[in-house]
């Protein structure tokens, strides 16, 4: 018998993904999971912007997956997040979150009163006897969490936690104790990417990046002249009919916009080691909906000159009665890291 539930939802610019996750003696089951797709900018770079037609989602996917607990975990990722590494004066940790919008404000682009939030512990300092804090701030708008914490309670469900992202993929698949000792966690969305290294389970870097595979989809459809549906298929390999031109428009665009992307994973990567040179990534790991794209993975290797790895989400969970074949669950694998990881932040 499954001992406590939890659901994580991730609500994406493309759709609406849930993930149940028991936990009994046997550790932690993946009861259910499911997805529904949403309709062109009802959420816009991971923001709600169509409650109605999210809500509406949510509630299609609660009864199409056969989910039925009200409380969620929430994940948030967008332009309107900011993620600093910084240093604070160190005080007991109780203290900590109590005096955070104290100690903050110059770190942030907007008023404190505006902002969620949280600072993710990564070391204590000890410099000529003096003791500090490094972490991670998070500062979300407010305005913005919710927003989707608003489409959540019209769905009829309660978020009773918001997630970065970003730690949502970490804690889903980025081992601790892994055979290396750092790491890039890449997840591909739609329009919306993040990038989050650690070091055995400890988060040393997070970025928000305002690009995925919807972006793709869109170069394809604009350089050949044809719909997005048709331009998403040709993407993915799956359309023979179009002639030779039309053919090298189509991969001109899409190896433009992949080494766009690429490129701007290679300077996070940089940006990175140049304020962390004791922690040296030392590969890469993809998940997402936008990791499919075949020429993704190769390309980044060859750029950055670091093994590119798929990520499995699944793998440190056991599989329940999820009413999923293993076809479904190998297509729906590199999308569960973020559902997956908002469930398990409930239980950490």
């Amino acid at each position: 018998m499954p001992g406590r539930t939890a659901i994580g939802l991730d609500i994406g610019t493309s759709g609406v993904r849930a993930a149940e996750l028991s936990y009994g003696r046997a550790g932690v089951t993946l009861e259910r999971f499911g997805q529904v797709a949403l309709p062109e900018g009802a959420v816009r770079d991971g923001e709600v912007v169509d409650r109605p037609t999210v809500a509406e989602a949510i509630k299609s996917l609660w009864k199409a997956s056969g989910l039925r607990g009200k409380k969620v975990a929430l994940g948030v990722a967008n332009q309107r997040v900011v993620v600093r590494q910084v240093d604070l004066p160190w005080m007991p940790r109780s203290e900590l979150k109590k005096s955070l919008s104290l100690q903050v404000q110059d770190y942030l682009p907007m008023p404190v009163d505006e902002c969620v939030l949280d600072f993710q512990l990564t070391e204590e300092l000890v410099d000529d006897g003096q003791r500090s804090l490094r972490g991670l701030l998070v500062a979300a708008s407010r305005e913005m969490v919710m927003s989707n914490v608003a489409a959540v309670s019209a769905a009829g469900l309660r978020a009773t936690s918001v997630d970065l992202t970003s730690f949502a993929v970490l804690r889903s698949v980025g081992r601790p104790m892994g055979d290396v000792a750092t790491e890039a966690l890449v997840d591909v969305g739609a329009r919306v990417s993040n990038m989050v290294i650690h070091s055995g389970g400890q988060p040393r870097f997070v970025r928000v990046m305002l690009n995925g595979g919807q972006d793709i989809t869109d170069a394809i459809a604009e350089r050949v002249g044809m719909p997005s549906s048709l331009a998403e298929a040709v993407k993915r390999g799956a359309v023979d009919e179009l002639s030779t031109s039309e053919l090298q428009l189509a991969h001109s665009a899409l190896d433009l916009m992949v080494e766009v992307f690429v490129d701007e994973i290679r300077s996070s990567l940089d940006y990175y080691g140049a304020s962390n040179p004791s922690f040296p990534v030392e590969r890469i790991v993809l998940s997402g909906g936008g990791s499919i794209l075949a020429s993704i993975a190769p390309r980044l290797e060859q750029i950055t000159r670091k093994p590119v790895i798929a990520a499995d989400p699944m793998s440190g969970v056991h599989l329940g009665a999820t009413g999923l074949d293993e076809h479904q669950l190998q297509a729906v694998r590199p999308l569960a890291a973020v559902p997956v990881g908002l469930a398990l932040g409930v239980m950490s």
